[in-house]
C-alpha cells in the first residue's frame, strides 16, 4: 500500500501547511506507517480563521431552512459513503468495521437532529408584557467557532459539534487527532458536495500549537473540546480567560452496580461489550463493576472469565472481529503498565491480556487482550485513573448504599449504570447518584441526539452539555428584544424602574 498524505482543508481546498512538517499515521493492526498528516502552524490556523470569518458574513444571513437543507444532503451523502468512511476509521484507529459504522450512525443522528434548525431556532415571544409592549427572545450565532476532538471517535465526536454549529449560523474550524485524520477530510468533502459554501467549514491538522492558537485567537468566539480532563481544564480556563465560550469534556471512570437480583448472565454479556468493545477506548466504557455481595462478585467474575477466551480479537477489517488493536504503540505500553501496577498494588489479576501477538500478518500490531481484575479498591491507580483500554475492574461492596457512596466519591462522573430487577432500587440509584448520565440495565447510556451528552465533576468543564438543545444553546447567544409601537401620544418621561 502506498503512503498517502493528509492536508488541511481551508476555504474549500486541500492545501499543504506553511511549515511543510508532517506527522506519521499508523495502521494499528500492522504497526506500520501508512500515511503522513500535515502539521499546522499559527499562519495556517490564522488563514483558516480569516476565511471562516469572511464566510460568516454571508453564511449567518442564510435562513435556517436553507442551512438545514445542506444538512439533509450531507446526511444522504454520509449514508452513501458509510462503508468508505468506516474502512478509513478502522485503518487509522484500529477499531472493527462494525463499530466504526456504529459511531458514524451515532454522529449521523446529530446531523438528523440539526436538520430541524428552523424549529430549534424559533425563539420565544410574549405579547403585552406591558402596556403596548411586547418581548421576544432570539438566538444568534457567535461567529467563528472551533472544535478540538480526540482519536477514539474520529467521525462521531466532530459530528456532535459542527452540524449544530453550522445550522445555527456559525462557521467552523476543526482540529482532530493526528492519529486518524482522514475521516475529517472526507467529512469536509461531503459537506462541500452537499452545497456548503467554501470557508464555512475548515479542517486544520496539528498538535498542541494549533490548540494554543485556537485558545488565544481573538476571532474564535467559542470552543468545543473532548479529551483528557487535564487538557480539558486547560482549554476551559485558558479559553474563558480569553473571553470565549467553552465546553470541555474530559475523562471518565464509569461504574456499573450489580445487584443480587440482576440476571447475571445478562450482566456478563453486557460487561463484555461495555468493557471490551472498542478495546475500552470509549469515554463511556464500563471499567468498574461494583458487585453487591461476594456471591454476586464470584458469579460475575466466573461468567466474564468464561466469556473472555471467546472474544475474537483481530484487525478491524477481519470478518467477525469483535475487538481490534489499540490506537498507538505508546498507548499499548501505557495500558500494559497499568496492568502491571494493578498487580503490584494488590489487586487480583484474574485474566491477563498481556502479551497478545497479532494473527498472521499482524504480528507488529498494537494488540492486547482483555484483562479482568478482582478486589480492586480506591487508591489503586487502576481504580482512580482512566485506563482507556480493555481492563475491567471488580470492586466488592456489602450493600447498595456502599456502592452508591463508592461511585459518588470518585472524581470522575461521566456515566454509570445499575443492573437490577427492582424498580425501587433503580429509582433510588437515579436520585442519589452524582453522575451526569445514568443507565438502568443499560451499560452505556449515551443519550440520543435530541437529548444532551455530558458528565459531572471533573468529567466536564463548562455549563453546556453536547448536542440536543444544550448544543443549540451553546452555539448561539440569546438576544432579548423589548418592543413598543405606541398607538397614542408618547407618555411623559419616567425616572424610575419601568414596572408597567
Amino acid at each position: 500500500m502506498s503512503i498517502y498524505k493528509v492536508n488541511h482543508f481551508i476555504n474549500g481546498e486541500f492545501v499543504d501547511g506553511v511549515s511543510g512538517e508532517y506527522s506519521d499515521i499508523y495502521n494499528p493492526a500492522i504497526g506500520e506507517v501508512v500515511g503522513h498528516v500535515s502539521r499546522a502552524n499559527d499562519e495556517d490556523l490564522d488563514r483558516a480563521v480569516t476565511v471562516a470569518q469572511k464566510a460568516f458574513n454571508s453564511w449567518s444571513k442564510v435562513t435556517p431552512l436553507r442551512r438545514s437543507r445542506v444538512m439533509f444532503k450531507y446526511k444522504a451523502l454520509l449514508e452513501e459513503h458509510m462503508d468508505e468512511m468506516a474502512a478509513i476509521i478502522s485503518r487509522e484507529h484500529g477499531k472493527v468495521i462494525e463499530d466504526a459504522k456504529g459511531e458514524i450512525i451515532r454522529g449521523l443522528e446529530v446531523v438528523e437532529f440539526a436538520c430541524g434548525a428552523p424549529h430549534l431556532l424559533k425563539g420565544e415571544y410574549s405579547a403585552n408584557v406591558g402596556t403596548e409592549v411586547d418581548c421576544l427572545g432570539i438566538r444568534q450565532p457567535h461567529g467563528v467557532v472551533a472544535g478540538i476532538t480526540p482519536f477514539n471517535f474520529p467521525a462521531m465526536i466532530p459530528m456532535w459539534m459542527f452540524p449544530m454549529a453550522l445550522v445555527c449560523g456559525n462557521t467552523f474550524v476543526l482540529k482532530v487527532a493526528s492519529h486518524d485524520p482522514s475521516t475529517a477530510n472526507l467529512m469536509a468533502t461531503l459537506l462541500q458536495k452537499a452545497g456548503l459554501p467554501d470557508g464555512v467549514f475548515n479542517v486544520v491538522h496539528g498538535g498542541r500549537q494549533v490548540v494554543q492558537g485556537m485558545l488565544h485567537h481573538p476571532d474564535i468566539k467559542a470552543i468545543s473540546f473532548v479529551g483528557s480532563s487535564t487538557v480539558a481544564e486547560i482549554v476551559y480556563t485558558t479559553g474563558t480567560k480569553n473571553g470565549k465560550r467553552v465546553q470541555a469534556l474530559g475523562a471518565a471512570k464509569n461504574h456499573a452496580i450489580i445487584m443480587p437480583d440482576a440476571d447475571l448472565d445478562m450482566v456478563a454479556d453486557n460487561l463484555m461489550g461495555a468493557a471490551y468493545g472498542a478495546a475500552g477506548e470509549r469515554c463511556m466504557a464500563i471499567s468498574v463493576a461494583v458487585a453487591v455481595g461476594d456471591k454476586v462478585a464470584d458469579t460475575v467474575i466466573e461468567k466474564v472469565k468464561e466469556r473472555i477466551p471467546n472474544l475474537k480479537i483481530a484487525a478491524g477489517d477481519v470478518a467477525g472481529a469483535e475487538m481490534g488493536a489499540l490506537y498507538s504503540k505508546a498507548h499499548l505500553e501505557a495500558v500494559t503498565n497499568y496492568i502491571a501496577e494493578g498487580v503490584e498494588e494488590g489487586a487480583e489479576l484474574v485474566v491477563d491480556g498481556r502479551p497478545l501477538t497479532g494473527s498472521k500478518g499482524y504480528e507488529k500490531g498494537f494488540f492486547i487482550g482483555a484483562s479482568l481484575f478482582d478486589h480492586v479498591k480506591p487508591g489503586m491507580k487502576i481504580y482512580d485513573e482512566e485506563i482507556f483500554g480493555p481492563v475491567l475492574c471488580v470492586c466488592r461492596v456489602p450493600d447498595f448504599e456502599s456502592a452508591v457512596e463508592l461511585i459518588n466519591n470518585h472524581n470522575f462522573a461521566n456515566g454509570t449504570a445499575i443492573f437490577t430487577n427492582d424498580g425501587g432500587t433503580a429509582r433510588a440509584f437515579s436520585d442519589q447518584i452524582q453522575v451526569g448520565m445514568v443507565g438502568i440495565n443499560v451499560p452505556i447510556p449515551v443519550p440520543m441526539a435530541f437529548h444532551s451528552f455530558g458528565g459531572w465533576k471533573a468529567s466536564i468543564y463548562g455549563d453546556f452539555a453536547m448536542h440536543g438543545m444544550e448544543g443549540i444553546r451553546f452555539f448561539t447567544k440569546l438576544k432579548t428584544i423589548t418592543v413598543r409601537w405606541p398607538q397614542g401620544s408618547i407618555s411623559d418621561p419616567e425616572f424610575v424602574m419601568p414596572t408597567h
